[in-house]
């Protein structure tokens, strides 16, 4: 199937790339300006049930669902439950996204917020353990993308981890003769448990052009079309670097990385202090 991205003229690239240089955006932020609340407003809802959030970040809409079962364990985590990230491409929300089996883009998306998350061990995991060799919880995200609007993996990150802080998963008790019968109890008989999350690990993305010395925080979907490479820092509000992930491009200086990484470490806790608020607000 023909790629129906959206392509810009020669001229709209020429006025992007020159706005740059003057340390302008066509949104009218500045490089590394992280207001999303002026610019690309961030607005975080969630649904009536436990574990499902939706994020706009700009124009971009991304809807996450948290749902979890009993499965055996990895014979080399006996002792671990488990963590998938799936994503959802779907035509509506960008014409260059194909139905049927997830593409690169698709791919890239879960595997980023997967790294980020298992990686800094931000969920406990043997928290989620009920028979050690037996039964243990599989928790699973899905990520819906429903609008397009740039930078995909910072709003689906932000969705991922909202809906996983709300998220309760059934309360079981392990009995029988040999003591490893387990009864997974409705939330009318006992409530539901949380999730033991020690830390909220953020993707912050920049977009870098020209020769990587001109880079900017949060890019659109115009910014995204021109751009000569990406990196995502995942940082938490602690200021800890979870995972960084550099998709293509030239080579970017370290003292540009080490910018970003301090303009993402502000931020994180900024996104962190939002989503705790709005749970909290439940």
């Amino acid at each position: 199937m023909m790629d129906q991205r959206w392509r810009p003229t020669v001229n709209e690239r020429e006025f992007i790339e020159q706005a740059l240089q003057s340390d302008l955006r066509v949104d009218g932020r500045r490089p590394f300006d992280f207001r999303p609340f002026d610019f690309r407003k961030l607005t975080i809802s969630f649904g009536r049930e436990d574990g499902s959030a939706e994020v706009l970040l700009g124009e971009t809409c991304v809807m996450g669902y948290v749902t979890a079962q009993l499965v055996p364990p990895y014979k080399d985590r006996p002792n671990e439950g488990t963590l998938a990230i799936f994503t959802e491409f779907s035509p509506m929300a960008d014409p260059a996204f194909e139905p049927g089996r997830p593409g690169e883009a698709a791919i890239e998306l879960g595997r980023v917020i997967d790294r980020g998350l298992r990686e800094s061990r931000a969920v406990d995991m043997e928290s989620l353990c009920v028979v050690a060799g037996k039964h243990v919880w599989a928790v699973r995200v899905d990520l819906h993308i429903l609008d397009n609007g740039g930078n995909l993996i910072d709003a689906a990150n932000i969705a991922a981890l909202a809906a996983l802080s709300t998220f309760r998963r059934p309360e079981c008790t392990v009995g029988g003769d040999d003591g490893q019968q387990v009864t997974v109890h409705d939330p009318e008989v006992m409530d539901p448990l949380p999730l033991t999350i020690h830390h909220l690990p953020i993707a912050v993305t920049f977009a870098y052009f020209g020769d990587g010395n001109i880079m900017v925080i949060d890019p659109t979907y115009k910014e995204e079309a021109v751009m000569g490479g990406r990196m995502t820092a995942t940082v938490n509000s602690n200021g800890d670097v979870c995972a960084i992930q550099k998709a293509g491009g030239e080579g970017v200086m370290s003292s540009v990385i080490m910018q970003c990484l301090r303009i993402a470490s502000v931020k994180a806790a900024d996104i962190t202090s939002k989503i705790k608020t709005k749970i909290h607000q439940l």
